[in-house]
């Protein structure tokens, strides 16, 4: 049985967290387990993630950091404690699971049968698909996007869904070690140091090996920590990448 790990980055989500559905989640999905980290909550996020790993310890991990460091730097310690173990494929999700988490079974089924690397989810609004979000952010999204897609050459239409599963090989491992140059467009920074690393070792291009996966179902929920001041934060961060796109493995 193929296993798969799943980074859930948690910063006060004691009201948001939706404990119940997880637990259903992982009582029909014994090969799927969790990575929760908290990072640096002061509510009282550490005491329900602490309740669903006593409750399920076989499925359940808990990464605590003591002070706020980022969903970046949240997400990458995640990995850094998965990576060394036996898993097929390591993922992460927006704790508030405005992407249902019926969704890894459709990234896994895509990954079994194929020889992609990586599957993001992708909130395209089509007839017959679930998607909610608010106008404001939709339209800010689609902007960002496009010059995301300036920045890192390729045809992306949603660098920023909380959605994403990985086969776990050497590129996760030397993607995700290092540690990131930015925190908001961190998932921007994936794209490009994926990139980089094809160029430096002639691998497939990324158009081949990534692929993204138009959800059935997104919705907004409500006490999301992104406003609309994060959209102007996000395009220095790619300036930033950009900046870096031939250093992004030295030293920080």
């Amino acid at each position: 049985m193929l296993r798969t790990a799943i980074i859930v980055p948690c910063h006060n989500e004691s009201q948001r967290l939706k404990i119940q559905e997880f637990t259903t989640y992982l009582e029909k999905n014994k090969d799927v387990f969790f990575v929760f980290v908290n990072d640096g909550s002061t509510d009282g996020t550490i005491k329900l993630l602490n309740e669903m790993r006593y409750c399920n310890p076989s499925q359940v991990d808990v990464i605590n950091c003591s002070t706020n460091k980022g969903k970046s730097e949240a997400v990458r310690s995640g990995f850094l404690k998965t990576l060394p173990k036996d898993f097929d494929y390591i993922g992460y999700w927006d704790a508030d699971l405005s992407t249902p988490l019926s969704t890894i079974e459709k990234f896994k089924e895509i990954l079994n049968s194929s020889s992609l690397f990586m599957v993001a989810g992708s909130r395209v609004k089509l007839l017959g698909k679930r998607i909610e979000r608010k106008m404001l952010r939709h339209y800010l999204g689609r902007l960002f996007a496009t010059f995301a897609s300036l920045v890192l050459d390729i045809e992306i239409y949603d660098t920023q869904c909380g959605a994403k599963l990985f086969r776990k090989n050497c590129l996760l491992d030397q993607i995700f070690t290092p540690p990131f140059k930015v925190n908001w467009a961190f998932d921007v920074e994936i794209f490009a140091r994926l990139k980089f690393l094809i160029k430096q070792n002639d691998l497939l291009p990324i158009e081949e090996i990534v692929v993204e996966y138009p959800l059935d179902e997104w919705l907004h929920v409500s006490g999301s920590k992104v406003r609309w001041r994060d959209f102007f934060i996000g395009i220095y961060e790619i300036i930033i990448i950009y900046l870096n796109k031939n250093s992004f493995f030295n030293d920080n």
